[in-house]
């Protein structure tokens, strides 16, 4: 890291709000002075009567390394020979009315105290050398628009747990969850905010220290290396970030200087009752040198490959979360905020400036216009906006009985109305599986078998919909509980219960079947990428649609039946003439599916449908989603960048090596399918021989309450599968009475 001189030329574009790497010049940095060597120590307090040094090395006497307000008036600075790495300080600062002294953290401190101690730490960030010069290289080539974004988002206290409760450090999460990533085929990991704050209950959202990554899991060498290791292994990291409100804890930004500072004057800006925060003030330059410096900062310093910028409404609305008299309208009458319109530009603006391929994805739960829109096009700057009505109506729809989803099926279709007025991200988030809002699985209606059916067709349905993906962790195995922030995972469910090991094995295969098909991810963002074939069909609540790449003849037929009904003879329109075959089922058996699948070619008909020349017959599957290809079409799994094929090498390594274990007598660690393919009958018979002989090991060994429960599940299915069967088979004669009717009167 460089270390800025306090020039008057950095005092001047600190002042100015234009002085995008201000963490160069504030803080505490190592320096040599008269041939000795120390900490420069430098902090913006203009209200402060005087501001000393304390800490570990003068046993945090006010009195000892008093500061020296340099000529701007406004920052103070001092020199202290010999501070070690490690060492503890705070500033002790005099207010203007005198009195006792504010002990505050340093606003620009790189390192912190573990909670719940509050003193910042002197930390060396110019020590880590990098080996992720490949992955640089390789983003400048590509564009992430026209590439899969398949992100796992993650809290780093809470994904897993060591043995005795504790956390996982950086490096251990170097280590465990890089592989884990790798292996389930997601490209990015976004992680809850990471910055200092002294809460766990807050989940990093209400911070103290802006620059210093949370001394809970380690040091900022560790995370660098972190963040290092993803990048070697093609994996991109994406952070949380909150320059919208700052918590009130006594050493963090509020009334630093012993009066507002870091937020406004005016109460109805600064307060957020609503949170029980302190929002910036936007409209103070130094505040935007701060906030912007920041967000350099993390992608500079740390590499990180974007941010995700928390509650954006909160900082755009005035009225946000506000009752009637505690906002006041802009001076247009509006409930904008202008001054922070302007600063989400400048910010957006000055990054892109300086880091083309950044990602700044904008958490904004409103209808703003424009928010991934670049701002000379009249828009926030951003380039990627969270989806929360997508979101908001699925969750909904999924919730319902399949019995009443006829009656609301807009709420999946309607998302096609606004689909490309942005460059979307479809989050299924932390937000949704906690506080009494139940996990992605417990949300979805049915027995047990049921629960687990839905949440495949559902994840099948959001990964072939147009937009970037997001899955919260713990939603890929079907985690029954709540997110707990402060215990692990539930790993133990994919362990010990064959539905939860399927369900992963269901989201490894969907994940890789995304990443190897440009269809369902290279034009996310245009209509050209997509196109309806049936979205009227709300009595039988099943979609069908057409996802395609650059090349027009890559394409995909997705269909999503939302009821446990199986559809005989169900009929589509297709957009060329040939032979078509499943490629994905999430209804097959090895994902805990009931096996209903299109074994054979579906060949084409010269019977019009669907305003389409060509048709087909098929059969879906019961609460399944399925996609179809054209046989001899071109584009199919096709590795989509350097990054897969690393992906692609490391797995293929790993295959490797289990093969020679496995040659040489030892069991291979890994043999869950790394994609899913098309099952031949004599594929499928060969895997119902081998689940056969499994469950009657299983058998064995299971407890008796795990036995009940599974026989009572299959019981279930069974009684389920045969009302279905009849039904189908009633409306398989219907519907073939009806085509022939069609196609005698040429109507069809």
């Amino acid at each position: 890291m460089k270390t800025s001189d306090l020039s008057e030329f950095d005092l001047y574009l600190f002042h100015q709000g234009t002085n995008y790497h201000a963490y160069e010049m504030l803080g505490a940095h190592r320096v040599e002075r008269d041939g000795k060597k120390g900490i420069r120590f430098a902090v913006w307090a203009p209200h402060a009567q005087s501001v000393s040094v304390v800490g570990e090395f003068n046993h945090w006497d006010t009195r000892t390394n008093g500061m020296t307000r340099i000529r701007d008036g406004e920052i103070w600075e001092t020199f202290i020979e010999g501070v070690e790495d490690g060492a503890t300080y705070k500033y002790a600062i005099e207010p203007q009315w005198g009195g006792p002294h504010i002990m505050k953290a340093d606003p620009y401190g790189f390192y912190a105290e573990r909670k719940p101690a509050t003193a910042s730490r002197i930390y060396d960030m110019s020590r880590y050398e990098w080996h992720d010069g490949a992955w640089a290289e390789r983003k400048k080539k590509e564009s992430s628009y026209e590439r899969p974004m398949l992100t796992y988002e993650v809290h780093a206290g809470s994904w897993r747990r060591g043995g005795e409760g504790e956390y996982l450090s950086y490096r251990d999460l170097a280590d465990q969850l890089i592989a884990y990533v790798l292996d389930m085929h997601y490209t990015h990991i976004e992680f809850m905010p990471l910055c200092e704050h002294p809460f766990d209950g807050s989940w990093g959202y209400q911070a103290t220290g802006y620059y210093a990554v949370t001394s809970r899991f380690g040091t900022p060498d560790d995370f660098r290396y972190l963040v290092d290791k993803a990048h070697q292994a093609g994996i991109g990291i994406i952070m949380d970030w909150v320059p919208g409100h700052f918590c009130k804890d006594e050493q963090g930004l509020r009334h630093f200087d012993g009066m507002t500072l870091y937020e406004s004057d005016n109460e109805q800006l600064a307060e957020n009752w609503e949170w029980g925060t302190t929002n910036f003030d936007y409209g103070r330059t130094e505040v935007q040198s701060f906030l912007i410096s920041n967000a350099m900062f993390w992608f500079e310093e740390f590499h990180i490959d974007g941010l995700r910028i928390d509650a954006v409404a909160n900082m755009l609305y005035l009225n946000y979360g506000r009752k009637d008299g505690e906002w006041t309208p802009n001076k247009y009458g509006d409930t904008g905020n202008l001054e922070a319109m302007d600063f989400i530009r400048k910010l957006n603006e000055t990054i892109f400036r300086y880091h083309p391929q950044a990602l700044m994805i904008a958490e904004e739960s409103t209808a703003w216009p424009l928010i991934s829109k670049p701002v000379y096009m009249g828009g926030m700057g951003f380039n990627y906006k969270w989806n929360m009505g997508w979101m908001n109506d699925m969750l909904k729809y999924v919730s319902l009985d399949p019995i009443y989803r006829k009656w609301n099926h807009d709420k999946v279709t309607f998302s096609l109305m606004y689909a490309f007025s942005e460059n979307f991200v479809l989050p299924l988030s932390h937000d949704e599986v906690v506080h009494g809002k139940c996990s992605l699985i417990s949300k979805m209606p049915g027995d047990y078998w049921q629960k687990f059916a839905g949440l495949r067709t559902f994840f099948g349905y959001w990964i072939a919909h147009p937009g970037k993906k997001l899955l919260f962790m713990g939603g890929e195995y079907g985690q029954f509980i709540e997110w707990n922030y402060d215990d692990s995972l539930d790993w133990h469910l994919v362990e010990q219960y064959p539905m939860h090991t399927k369900m992963l094995a269901y989201s490894k295969a969907l994940n890789a079947f995304y990443c190897d098909n440009k269809a369902l991810w290279q034009v996310d963002f245009d209509w050209n990428g997509f196109q309806w074939i049936d979205c009227n069909d709300n009595d039988n609540s099943v979609v069908s649609f057409i996802r395609r790449a650059e090349n027009a003849d890559d394409f995909l037929i997705a269909i999503c039946n939302f009821t446990p009904e199986v559809h005989h003879g169900y009929r589509i329109g297709v957009p060329q003439k040939g032979g078509y075959r499943e490629v994905f089922n999430s209804d097959a058996e090895e994902f805990g599916g009931s096996g209903v699948r299109n074994a054979d070619v579906l060949q084409s008909e010269d019977i019009p449908w669907h305003d389409r020349e060509q048709s087909i017959t098929l059969m879906i599957p019961p609460l399944a989603t399925i996609y179809l290809k054209r046989d001899g079409q071109t584009g199919a799994k096709t590795s989509f960048d350097a990054a897969s094929a690393d992906r692609m090498a490391v797995r293929q390594e790993k295959k490797d090596s289990a093969r020679k274990a496995e040659a040489a007598g030892a069991k291979p660690k890994h043999t869950r399918r790394t994609a899913a393919k098309t099952v031949s009958a004599d594929a499928a018979k060969t895997t119902k021989a081998t689940k056969a002989v499994k469950a009657k090991e299983r058998k064995a060994t299971k407890p008796a309450a795990v036995k009940e429960e599974k026989a009572a599940v299959k019981t279930k299915k069974r009684g389920a599968a045969k009302t279905t069967a009849r039904k189908a088979a009633t409306k398989k004669t219907t519907a073939e009475k009806t085509t022939k009717k069609k196609v005698a009167s040429g109507k069809a």
